[in-house]
């Protein structure tokens, strides 16, 4: 009698804690999420057509470099994929999603892109490259500095982004 009462309680816990991973009532946040980290299979191809349509149009590439296992890479493209960003990004930006896995456990994908444009570490994710339509990196010193985007007022990714895209800055 105990017995299936343990395996009916259990099977329970499962389905509630399998809910709780895949976006259950648990997890409100107060930022849109998306999962826009595929996983191409010619990334690098994918930032070199993205700079050449950024250099014709004079226009910066907005290269995000995350995994959908995270919480903040998440928030970031759900942020980036809202009308307001995507007018913003539609008039100063190529908008380019790379996996780069779990790079600070070793798991990293596509991590020459990341040395290609100067950074020779991804300590976390996500990252935001700003870079100009001949490949120079923009955001140098806060490129890195994204692993919280997930607690960022959406008023301060904006202002952010509207500064990088300014071609003066």
């Amino acid at each position: 009698m105990i017995r299936p009462i343990l395996a009916g309680l259990a099977a329970g816990l499962l389905v509630a804690g399998c809910a709780t991973l895949a976006g259950g009532a648990d997890t409100a946040h107060d930022y849109p999420e998306a999962e826009s980290y595929a996983a191409s299979e010619d990334a690098m191809g994918d930032v070199d057509a993205a700079l050449a349509r950024a250099a014709a149009a004079d226009m910066r590439v907005l290269l995000v470099m995350g995994a959908n296992w995270c919480h903040d890479s998440r928030a970031l493209a759900g942020w980036l994929g809202t009308d307001r960003f995507a007018r913003l990004i539609d008039a100063h930006y190529e908008l380019v999603f790379i996996n780069v896995g779990m790079p600070q456990s070793g798991d990293g994908h596509n991590l020459d892109i990341a040395r290609r444009f100067g950074l020779d570490d991804l300590p976390g994710t996500p990252n935001l490259l700003v870079l100009t339509g001949d490949g120079t990196l923009v955001n140098p010193d806060t490129a890195t500095s994204w692993r919280n985007a997930a607690s960022r007022e959406e008023d301060a990714i904006f202002e952010e982004l509207e500064m990088l895209a300014d071609k003066a800055a």
